[in-house]
């Protein structure tokens, strides 16, 4: 059996993921370690993984960014996603390489797997020769001469002018977007001792993994002609319930005598006033139940409700999304991965963090309506949810895609290549 270390930002969208990773790693005997922040230190222990703490790097909250990052309050949209993956993702890299060095001195791994903007893990295995597996946490970020740069929810291209678009703007992010951040990306491979010319940038970096897992299938992303050997989708990780569900006195009501829309705002953006509130009242005279989720917040926070809305802070998808209809969301890249493993077609609203490349998908691959905005009107709201409940080929796009995610075995796929990938690295190390 093999000793691996899972490495995770401590962010809900890169921790979750790996959860289940770790839970099939451990069914299959093997001794697994789980770094990321304190807050997650519970659901790491709850799948039998070691919890490691982070040291030198720094730890938070994610649920209070705006105390942790106050540089991040007022942006939204790519500013806002600019700027944090600089703050969480690249300032933090040289505390991840010192943690990881320091934690497989101790412990001798045969493997370390990372969430992708885990930045510190490339570079350390990279200096240190260590095999490892990258999972992605959202929309495929790989760069192509047949997509726009990540990050500016354009859409695919592969004809000429389409690939000419693309190189022009890949030397426009590398050079002048992310110039600061791929300047300082450099300066730590070279403090590493690493090869730091100009094609070397932070978001190239996890292509030298020994394996990178797409925790979603082909059709949900846009065709690569020159997709790397590397990627290989596995399909939504779904975690498993936490704890026994006790259904809320309303839930006889889901009896499908009239079209049910959940509505989530997820758990990062926690001001209501962007979706959930509009959507509560741009639906409040249809025949519809509304089922929205808070994700923590008071149910109290969100004032009076209408007669045909139905809120708790949290309902497990296991159990809520086989009686949905519609699912109106910001675009959080978990839920949707889970929506449409149950087929349900969306209508999707979100302008912070990455959230714009998956509403983008979300529009292109036909699974629901892409509103181009985090902060919808009730009218735009309205429209798109009857659009969605009124043509079927939302329903029949997203049932489509959840037959093709059916054929992939998530966690325990994922759980096969880095089974895999240690082997290798075993034999190697005998020789």
């Amino acid at each position: 059996m093999s000793r691996i270390l899972i490495a995770a930002v401590p962010l809900l969208g890169h921790v979750r993921p790996g959860l289940p990773i770790a839970r099939e790693l451990v069914k299959r005997g093997h001794e697994v370690f789980f770094y990321t922040g304190a807050k997650y230190r519970a659901e790491v222990e709850a799948v039998g993984a070691r919890f490691a703490g982070m040291r030198q790097a720094r730890d938070f909250d994610d649920a209070e960014l705006p105390a942790a990052f106050p540089e991040l309050q007022g942006l939204r949209g790519f500013a806002q996603m600019k700027l944090g993956m600089e703050l969480l993702f690249v300032d933090p890299i040289p505390n991840q390489v010192a943690d990881l060095h320091s934690l497989r001195a101790e412990h001798g791994f045969d493997v370390m797997v990372h969430d992708v903007c885990f930045t510190g893990m490339p570079l350390y295995a990279e200096r240190y020769g260590v095999p490892y597996v990258t999972y992605g946490i959202s929309a495929l970020a790989f760069p192509s001469r047949d997509t726009a740069p990540f990050g500016l929810a354009l859409p695919p291209s592969a004809s000429t002018l389409g690939r000419l678009r693309n190189r022009g703007l890949y030397a426009l992010t590398d050079r002048v977007i992310f110039r600061r951040h791929n300047a300082r990306y450099r300066a730590m491979r070279r403090e590493l001792g690493l090869h730091a010319d100009i094609r070397e940038t932070f978001l190239g970096a996890p292509i030298r993994a020994q394996a990178y897992l797409q925790t979603s299938v082909p059709s949900f992303d846009y065709p690569r002609s020159d997709m790397p050997s590397v990627l290989e989708f596995v399909g939504p990780f779904l975690l498993e319930p936490g704890r026994a569900f006790e259904a809320p006195r309303w839930w006889s009501e889901l009896d499908g005598t009239r079209p049910v829309v959940h509505v989530t705002q997820g758990t990062v953006s926690t001001n209501a006033s962007d979706l959930l509130v509009p959507t509560l009242h741009a639906l409040a005279d249809e025949d519809v139940l509304v089922v929205a989720t808070t994700g923590g917040a008071p149910v109290q926070s969100l004032g009076a409700l209408p007669s045909n809305a139905r809120v708790e802070r949290f309902i497990e998808y296991m159990h809520l999304l086989p009686h949905v209809d519609v699912m109106v969301t910001n675009g959080g890249y978990g839920g949707v991965g889970t929506a449409l493993a149950h087929g349900v077609p969306m209508v999707v609203a979100g302008d912070t963090e990455e959230k714009p490349e998956v509403a983008r998908r979300i529009g292109w691959s036909g699974v629901g309506i892409d509103l181009r905005s985090g902060r919808p009107s009730e009218r735009r709201i309205r429209d798109a949810v009857r659009r969605v409940l009124r043509e079927p080929s939302f329903r029949q796009r997203a049932q489509a895609m959840q037959r093709e995610i059916a054929g992939y075995a998530g966690a325990r796929r994922a759980a096969d290549v880095v089974e895999q990938v240690a082997g290798s690295a075993t034999i190697s190390s005998a020789a």
